[in-house]
């Protein structure tokens, strides 16, 4: 009689250091964005914000975006450069230029720049015609928006207008603060742990070592968020985005429904960072975040925390903990802690930089819970190969003036619990639901989309609750 080896599963080799110790090739398709590499050439096609405005001072700021080797100004006009650092005459750093005002001259020679690159003088030559018209210094279109220095950086004939979300301006009392935090790794462990939700049940969660006091193990966890959530991942705007669709099971027979939308290539907004979350019926975004390359082992998140009564109707969160390389809401987002501390009480910060300045995707043993991870590299891979259609609710609502939405929210519903196994099943219902309430609100106005989404939880509770709670009186009496 033959032995079949159909499913067997050869045990792991114990003590097996010796075997593993070759690291192999990070993904680079996906992790480099030099230019010229496909994720490089990729991200230069959108507004990359590049600096905070308040880091223009009088003198210029030497900043390193996606490999390349740039400078940022304010001239005294006002006017926002953002140039090649090198000179073109000899290459002196124009990081040691002096700000005019109009453009900047480099210390060298005074070659003297305008924002758009073009040859202003040359004081060195007693006729600097033949300069002005045959050189222009490397330049990219810049400007300033609620703190944040925004420069294109791609082909100058595909420049895209600046995409407005109704979250920048909605609720009405909103208030956008510029923040970045700096991470020494490669952008795309950065970017992605937003769909790796499962960890904050984890690592925001009180994991710190023994002995730890209480406010440091307060400061690296986010309350309410320790439950296990019940996930679910949704491709969006043809593929230009994704969601993650996360519910919580809270007492009193509420169900919390938490989504985080990204916008390719690296773009995202967060839903609430505070503990009411999980108690206000809706609520919209509370920050904003490009994560941009610095080089392929450096990357900073930029991005604006919203400031509003929806979003943090306690107050809790500070604008003053808002700023350069420091935010508010989570101690261990950036990397201004010792190292005792990062190892005692770890954060983001830790967890993300440690697993490589590049991290090796070819190591990795995922499981169910990197369903998200895995389909965010899949749909970024399909994009930087062109197989990606555009985004259709993109053009039509810009053609339309009207701001963008994005699907980025809390929402808690009253609906009654059921046994262990239905109620996962009609979380993940609820999740979808709540999901497609938010696309159903996207051609409206922008002004009209918030009071259509509460309507529309007010059907999914009523229609939900009704069958839930039958089948509470049901079991109750058998």
């Amino acid at each position: 009689m033959s032995t079949s080896t159909h499913n067997v599963v050869a045990k792991p080799i114990r003590f097996n250091g010796y075997l593993k110790r070759d690291v192999p090739a990070h993904d680079a398709e996906l992790t480099s964005t030099d230019a010229g590499t496909p994720m490089g050439e990729q991200m230069r096609l959108y507004w990359q914000p590049v600096c905070l405005s308040s880091e223009l001072a009088d003198v210029p700021k030497a900043i390193r975006i996606m490999g390349e080797d740039l400078v940022a100004f304010r001239d005294k006009s006002g006017d926002v450069g953002v140039l090649h650092r090198h000179c073109s005459h000899r290459g002196a750093s124009l990081e040691y230029g002096v700000i005019a005002e109009h453009g900047i001259r480099c210390c060298y020679h005074g070659w003297h720049y305008a924002v758009d690159g073009s040859l202003l003088d040359a004081p060195c030559e007693a006729d600097a015609t033949r300069l002005k018209q045959t050189v222009c210094h490397g330049a990219y279109p810049a400007f300033e928006r609620d703190g944040l220095v925004f420069a294109y950086m791609g082909p100058p004939d595909r420049k895209p207008p600046f995409p407005e979300y109704d979250t920048y301006t909605r609720p009405a009392d909103t208030k956008m603060v510029p923040f970045s935090n700096v991470y020494p790794c490669n952008w795309l462990q950065v970017y992605e742990n937003i769909m790796d939700h499962m960890h904050t049940a984890v690592l925001h969660n009180h994991m710190t070592v023994e002995g730890v006091d209480q406010a440091t193990a307060d400061g690296v966890s986010l309350e309410g968020f320790g439950d296990m959530p019940v996930m679910q991942w949704e491709a969006t705007r043809n593929n230009n985005g994704m969601v993650f669709i996360a519910g919580r099971r809270l007492p009193d027979n509420k169900v919390w429904v938490r989504m985080t939308e990204m916008i390719f290539p690296n773009y995202l907004q967060i839903g609430s960072l505070v503990p009411t979350a999980a108690r206000e019926r809706h609520s919209t975004s509370s920050c904003t975040r490009w994560s941009v390359p610095v080089d392929d082992t450096h990357m900073i998140i930029f991005g604006f925390r919203h400031f509003n009564s929806e979003v943090d109707p306690d107050g809790i969160g500070c604008e003053a903990d808002c700023g350069v390389d420091k935010i508010d809401f989570l101690v261990g987002q950036t990397g201004n802690r010792s190292y005792d501390e990062g190892q005692r009480a770890p954060g983001d910060w830790e967890a993300l930089v440690s697993q490589r300045p590049i991290a090796v995707h070819a190591l990795e043993h995922p499981g169910s819970s990197d369903v998200g991870v895995y389909m965010l590299r899949k749909l970024l891979r399909d994009m930087v190969r062109g197989k990606t259609p555009a985004d259709t609710l993109h053009a039509q609502l810009s053609a339309a003036g009207e701001p963008l939405p994005l699907y980025s929210q809390d929402s808690v519903l009253d609906v009654p619990e059921l046994p262990s196994a239905e109620d996962r099943k009609l979380i993940l219902s609820l999740g979808k639901r709540v999901f497609e309430a938010m696309r159903s609100a996207d051609p409206l106005p922008a002004d009209e989309r918030d009071a259509h989404v509460r309507r529309q939880l007010d059907l999914i509770e009523r229609s939900a609750a009704a069958p839930a709670a039958a089948q509470q009186a049901e079991r109750a009496t058998t």
